[in-house]
Parts: structure tokens; sequence; C-alpha cells
């Protein structure tokens, strides 16, 4: 502080002698002196200076920016310019991800001026606003644009801004391959704008913990941003308008692949350490995957949303830099289970006498493989429970007992490890008499093992555990496609239909609108086509599952060859939606049959198809 206090003399002389004078940043900025007492600097490595500066025109505000020294901002320059292009061709085809774009301008060798965008913070200071652990919670952005868009149609035009300018973050950076991101340098904008800082690392090269790279997501996408656009925590159709957005941008950004190699190319001999040599070209070659069709690409992006969205490693990256400006406190909390929603206790759910393997089934999600039904019985007369677990869950049941109990009070587990194939009907038999055995003996163990919260949790039922409802499994029909409908049908799913080359492409990008389930919860959505007539079952096709989720996004591409054009006219599309239940059998949630004669195939056709009990949709 007393450095910057004598630096800010000197720079009073300079105005005093010279009067004014431009700013390099830009041409256009003419000040007339340093507004000292809005003078500070930041507490990073480079610890960068942020000025103030009085401007000459009277009704213009105090211009402010950051200089920095010991940064090569040549990098930092190239990285904002090849955003600049891309928002420009994003404009350029109607499409405005209402991008922030900084001036930024090296004065010399490891150093230079950046401009200050105003009514932006970082996202540590609004996460940290909810705590340390605030980057693991939902709610800290979403509640810090709330507080600074209190009337609702202020509010719905930021989250709009924020669901744009997001996307244009996470394709430019991935693209760019921009690392050493956390939440220091992402910002965001009282308006809604999100946009990223400090380009001291791209393409791809990561910083790294010893072999592991610190930026293990494609880019940052994490929960408290979907929870923005979602306007909540379950998945909404506007996710679905977030997915699009990123998908036609990046298709957009790929049509000019030749563009951006060959402007990165001419600067392989400024001296830059990260654009060198063809390895560095090649990132950007391989992020933009000029050799996919745009149906691939928007498939290969969705799965890198996904991917980003499920990443911990970003999360845990944001808090270790929470963890370097605050006091972290530790936690005394005992082990649970991952798939009990809540704990259970000897008085909340009465005292077990006695458990029995009774059989084990095939499942075919998330996994092919086999679960074990257990009777449970209480001592109130005629309590009788059934639940159904895996061979994992009982895995996990006794890892986390071993961090309670020393191994003396606990019965062996059986081995994990079996020659030959693991899933087959002989080793389920085999588990089945040795789990039987093991969770006897834990239930006849020391009062302290046998009465422990883990055990009570782990025989309590779960919504999947109503589904056992006896000891004789309900026969699973043949065809599940057709499977009755437990509860509401409706909804509707966005398709893109073409056809070329003997070949019918089916893209299923998005439901909305789905029903819950009987028993309120969110169902597990996939998709299932036929093309009819079809007696064999041969033409089944059928995308991933989406958990828990009534406005699922899929962007996965059916393919049926082999298909003449004349025999389009005799072919119907039949799909179905259906909950993945796994136990038993799986619920119907809506359907609907396309006649392909219907549609004039000689280019594509996409639109939102409605959902209902069986009958032919309409585009």
């Amino acid at each position: 502080q007393g450095i910057l206090r004598e630096g800010l003399e000197d720079v009073k002389q300079f105005f005093k002698t010279h009067g004014s004078c431009r700013l390099p940043l830009s041409p256009s900025l003419l000040v007339k002196g340093i507004v000292p007492r809005d003078c500070s600097y930041f507490n990073s490595n480079a610890v960068p200076l942020k000025l103030s500066f009085q401007n000459v025109d009277p009704l213009g505000e105090n211009i402010r920016v950051i200089f920095k020294c010991g940064d090569d901002l040549r990098q930092d320059m190239l990285t904002l310019q090849m955003i600049r292009i891309m928002n420009k061709i994003w404009v350029q085809e109607g499409l405005d991800m209402r991008m922030v774009i900084f001036r930024c301008f090296s004065t010399g060798r490891g150093r230079g001026m950046v401009e200050m965008i105003p009514n932006a913070e970082t996202l540590r200071k609004i996460q940290v606003e909810h705590g340390v652990t605030g980057s693991f919670k939902d709610r800290p952005l979403a509640d810090w644009l709330q507080k600074h868009n209190p009337e609702e149609d202020e509010y719905e035009k930021a989250v709009e801004n924020f669901i744009y300018s997001c996307a244009g973050c996470c394709v430019a950076t991935y693209v760019l391959g921009i690392c050493d991101r956390h939440n220091d340098n992402i910002m965001l904008k009282t308006t809604g704008h999100m946009f990223h800082i400090d380009f001291g690392r791209f393409l791809g090269h990561a910083q790294m913990f010893g072999n592991i790279k610190r930026d293990r997501a494609p880019f940052v996408f994490t929960s408290d941003m979907a929870y923005v656009i979602n306007g909540g925590d379950k998945p909404s159709s506007r996710f679905h308008d977030f997915v699009d957005l990123c998908c036609q941008a990046y298709n957009l950004i790929r049509k000019h692949t030749h563009l951006f190699l060959n402007l990165l190319g001419l600067m392989l001999s400024c001296g830059i350490p990260e654009l060198s040599d063809l390895e560095d070209l090649k990132y950007v070659y391989d992020a933009l995957r000029p050799q996919d069709s745009d149906a691939d690409a928007t498939t290969y992006f969705t799965r890198l949303i996904e991917s980003s969205l499920g990443s911990v490693a970003t999360k845990l990256n944001f808090f270790i830099h929470n963890l370097a400006q605050m006091k972290f406190t530790g936690s005394d909390a005992r082990p649970t289970l991952s798939f009990a929603p809540r704990t259970h206790t000897i008085k909340t759910s009465g005292r077990i006498r006695d458990v029995f393997l009774c059989r084990h089934e095939r499942v075919f999600n998330p996994s092919k493989g086999y679960t074990y039904v257990v009777k449970v019985q209480r001592e109130s007369p005629g309590d009788v429970t059934f639940v159904q677990r895996t061979f994992e869950e009982f895995q996990e049941l006794h890892n986390k007992l071993r961090l309670l109990f020393p191994s003396s009070l606990l019965p062996s587990f059986p081995s994990r490890f079996v020659i030959g194939r693991s899933r087959g009907e002989a080793v389920a038999e085999r588990r089945k008499e040795e789990l039987n055995g093991y969770i006897w003996h834990l239930i006849h163990a020391a009062p302290e093992v046998a009465e422990c919260d883990l055990i009570y949790t782990f025989f309590h039922p779960l919504p999947r555990d109503e589904k056992a409802a006896g000891t004789n499994p309900t026969p699973k029909p043949a065809d599940a496609t057709w499977a009755r409908p437990l509860g509401k049908v409706g909804g509707e799913v966005k398709l893109s239909i073409s056809y070329k080359n003997n070949k019918l492409f089916i893209m299923v990008m998005h439901i909305r609108g789905l029903p819950p389930l009987q028993d309120g919860n969110d169902p597990d959505p996939y998709v299932k086509t036929y093309l009819l007539p079809d007696p064999q079952k041969t033409t089944k096709r059928k995308t991933k599952v989406a958990r828990k989720t009534c406005n699922p996004t899929y962007n996965e591409m059916l393919v049926y060859d082999g298909i003449p054009r004349g025999d389009l006219q005799q072919r119907e599309l039949r799909l179905s939606v259906l909950s993945e239940e796994g136990f038993w059998e799986n619920i119907l949630l809506g359907e609907v049959g396309i006649r392909l004669r219907d549609l004039d195939l000689a280019q594509e056709k996409m639109g939102w198809f409605a959902l209902g009990s069986r009958g032919h949709g309409t585009l």
C-alpha cells in the first residue's frame, strides 16, 4: 500500500506537468488526473494495480483500468481477439451471444493495461457470501442476481443474458483450450452477463498438480450455473434452449475452422510460449472437429456439457480458491450411504429381528448385472418388508462400517474378484449364499454394530423397493416397449428427421413436460423407437437414460440403414418414452406414431411432437 501511494504521487506530478494524456488502452480515452482514493491492488500473484483516472469529459465517469506487471499480456490480447472474431461470426449469422469483450493492451515486455468492467463481481466473491463451501451450493448465483434484479422482468432479462453469455463462454473457452479456470477469473455482471478474465493459459496448456491436470472438465459449467438457467434444481425447457444455443454457436464456429487456424498460424513465430508449434494448432483443429457433420458435432458438444456439469473437480478447484481467502473448519460428520436419501435408526424404523436373502434378479440398468432381494422381518408382528440391493451396495455398507468399527467386530465380506464372467448366473448364486451369511452375522453381531444407523438405513425400504412386494417376482412382459402406463401420459418430444443415401436419421433432441410418476418422483426417461411393420422386433433403437427429470436433453442420433426410398411410404416410426424402473416393468410416459409418408423427407424436418396414448402424431 505504501509503495502504491508513492507511485501515485509520481503520476500526479506527471499530470501537473503534462495536463492530460490518452490511455494506451484506447486512444479515445482522454484523462487529466488520478483518483488516489479509488486506487488499490489485487491479491493475486502478479499483484495487479486497480487505477482510477479522471475523465477529461466533465460528463464522463472516472475511467478504471488494471495495470499488470509480470504477465505477458500479448497472449490475453490474442485470446480476446479470437473471441471478438467468434462474436462477429455469431452476430453475422443473427445470433447475439451477449458477450462481454473488454480491452487489453500490452505496453511492454511483461506489462500492460486491462479494461475494468463496471458492476461486475468474481464468482468467488458471490459464492463466499454463502460461506466457504459456497462453491458446492446451487443457489449463490441465482440469489445474487435476484438481489440486484428485484423486479420480475429485470430478473428474467438477467437470466436471459446469463443463458446466452454462459453458452458463448462455454464454446469459446473450449475451442481455444483456455485453462486455469477458477472462480476468481470468471465474472458476472449485475445484468446477468458472464465473462472470463486472465488468459494466462490457453490451447490446452493446463496447470498440473504432479501428473494430474488441474482443469479436468472440458469447460466450466457447474450446477449453480444450471440452477440459474433452470430456475431451480430440476431441469426445465430453458436448459434445452441453453444446449441448443451452445450447439448452434459451436457449429457456426466450426464452419470457419480454416480462419482460426490461419490466424493462429500467423502468430507461431511471435514468441508466445504456449503458441509455438503445430501441436498447439492441432489442439484447435481437434476441438473444432471439422470432419464431423453438424449432427455429430451437436451430439459431441451435448456430451461435453453433461461431462462438465457432472465434474466434481471444478467445484473442488473453486473450493480451494475459497480456502485461500477464508479459514476452514473441519466437520466430524459420520459416514452415510450414497444411495440412501436419509438416515434411519432403530428408533425410527423398529428393531430388526431377522433378515434373509431370498433370491437374485437379473437387471439391465445402470448396467447389466444382478440385484439381491432381502426379506427384512421386524419385531412388530406382520412387519415384513423386501429390499433390493446390489453387490456394490453391500460392499459400500461394509466399507462404511469399517470406518466406524474395528475389523474384529465385523464379519468377513465376500470377495469381489471371481474367475471368469463376474456377472454370470453361477457367480450370482454363489454370492447370494455368501451375502446371506454376511447379513445374518451382521444382525447378530455386537449391539453397537447390529443396532447402528448404517445398518438400519441399509435395510430401510427405498422407493425402488416398493416393487419387491413379495418373494415371487411378477413376470416381466416379453416386450416392455408397450408397458402399461402407470399414471398420466403427456409431454412433447423434439425430433429432427432426415433421409440420405438409404439411411433414415432420427435425432432425438429434447423432451419437455413429462408427467411425474405416481409416487410424485421425477422419472428416469429414455426413448425407444421401432420402424413398423417389424414383426421380428429387429428395428429397436434407444437412447441413454436421463436421470430424475421431466425435461431431459439427449441430442442422440438413431440411424436406420438400408431403407430404400420406396419403403418409406409404407413405414411408421413408433416412438415411446419410458421411465426405467430397472427392477420390474418400465413405465410408459407417452408415445407417438409418425407416418413417414406424411413428411417430405427431401429436406430435414425438425419440430415438436405431442406424446400421448397410442395414436398418430402431427408436427
